[in-house]
């Protein structure tokens, strides 16, 4: 099957407005031409893709999945626009990472560095996102790299163990808590908390696992980062959930107590996903040996 980017825009119009007439308003056709198009585009599926009802149109099951593909291919027409035009400046590449909070705001920023000063004509873009969702992003080609923690369905996609994620509570040194070298997370539930803020992966993690227990986290504030998370914990307005990485770069500065979680969801392994190694660009490869790279001494650059 062979489709016009043009049809494919009509098609959506068509779904999205659920009328022949105002796609074709939008598209700027007469509606006679927009219905003889939509036409030609189910006789290509080979299905009808619309119930024509007296209201205007209905998705059929088919319609649903074809409106499912058509708008993945325009969003990486628009990529392919929009990359091109980066090309026209001189850019060698361009790559997209899926990744869950920890990434985001915790490995990546302390690696992208030195990987971008290294590559100075490729540009990355890095979104966040939930474990679930990043597998999908990878399959469908909306991001090249994948970086997620804990079980996941990769849905077959190639998965790479690169280091593991160990989440630990952090209180201040003042806290009764601090006293403890252990804790189940259900016990911490009556205190109050810091979380991440709402959306991220780690936030929407520990509220999954809170609505198992049948309880709440008692949140006094919400932030962007983990090392806020950090120094507001210092400074003893609650305790709060973290990773044990940025709980051991800040647990000096901060003055705070790190208390292992004896929960077994407190360690998460982290892998990297994509389609295939083999096929991903030479800069591509170039930041997936960086990930895996082991760590350096402490105070290594």
């Amino acid at each position: 099957m062979q489709f016009e980017l043009s049809d494919l825009r009509l098609f959506v119009a068509a779904a999205e407005l659920g009328s022949l007439t105002r796609a074709a308003e939008r598209q700027h056709l007469s509606l006679a031409a927009t219905s003889a198009r939509i036409k030609a585009l189910e006789q290509q599926a080979g299905l009808p893709l619309f119930s024509r009802e007296a209201r205007g149109l209905r998705l059929l099951p088919p319609g649903e999945a074809f409106l499912h593909h058509a708008r993945l291919m325009l969003h990486q027409a628009g990529q392919l626009r929009t990359d091109l035009q980066a090309y026209q400046g001189g850019l060698q590449g361009h790559l997209r990472v899926f990744a869950n909070t920890t990434a985001v705001t915790d490995i990546l920023p302390a690696l992208l560095p030195v990987f971008l000063k290294q590559h100075p004509r490729v540009n990355v873009e890095l979104l966040e996102q939930p474990n679930a969702l990043i597998p999908r992003g990878v399959l469908d080609g909306r991001a090249d790299l994948g970086i997620v923690a804990g079980q996941v369905d990769t849905l077959g996609l190639q998965s790479i163990h690169f280091s593991t994620d160990r989440l630990v509570l952090v209180t201040a040194r003042s806290h009764r808590f601090a006293r403890r070298r252990s804790i189940a997370f259900a016990e911490t539930l009556g205190e109050d908390a810091i979380g991440m803020q709402p959306g991220s992966t780690l936030q929407a993690f520990l509220h999954q696992i809170t609505e198992r227990l049948g309880a709440k986290q008692k949140l006094r504030i919400q932030l962007g980062s983990f090392d806020a998370m950090c120094r507001m914990i210092g400074s003893g307005v609650g305790i709060g959930v973290v990773p044990e990485s940025a709980a051991l770069r800040n647990r000096d500065a901060m003055r705070l107590a790190l208390v292992r979680l004896r929960d077994d969801w407190c360690v998460r392994e982290r892998h990297l996903l994509m389609r295939d190694r083999a096929t991903l660009p030479q800069y591509a490869r170039a930041l997936v040996d960086a990930l895996c790279a082991p760590p350096g001494p402490p105070g290594s650059a």
